[in-house]
């Protein structure tokens, strides 16, 4: 699992590559945790280049979105891959999250609010 993280104007974007498992789901809520705990409650989550997704790491973004729209916030997610919408869509996750085709279109949505 990659996790790159970068800022904008208000709010952050990380970008996860590879799998979301039991084994790095630990690693992913930890960066989400310390964005969100340092004021980052705007996050856009790119999954363009993630391969799989398991109920951990379903659990991961259920706690991080709890966590951020406690405090006002959102996450959205970005560039998801057919295969892996339709977990989120078994899970009653597209219920729960903004999804967006693009980027730009994530964080977009965040001025518009």
């Amino acid at each position: 699992m990659e996790i790159l993280e970068k800022k904008t104007g208000g709010g952050c974007i990380i970008a996860l590559s590879g799998r979301l498992d039991a084994y790095s789901a630990n690693d992913v809520e930890k960066k989400l945790d310390s964005l969100i705990d340092a004021g980052c409650i705007r996050i856009v989550v790119n999954l363009e280049k993630l391969e799989y997704i398991s109920s951990s790491g379903l659990r991961v973004f259920l706690a991080a979105l709890k966590k951020t729209r406690k405090q006002q916030g959102d996450i959205k997610l970005a560039c998801l891959k057919p295969f892996i919408k339709e977990i989120f869509d078994i899970a009653g996750f597209t219920q729960l999250f903004n999804m967006f085709d693009t980027e730009d279109a994530a964080v977009n949505s965040f001025k518009e609010a």
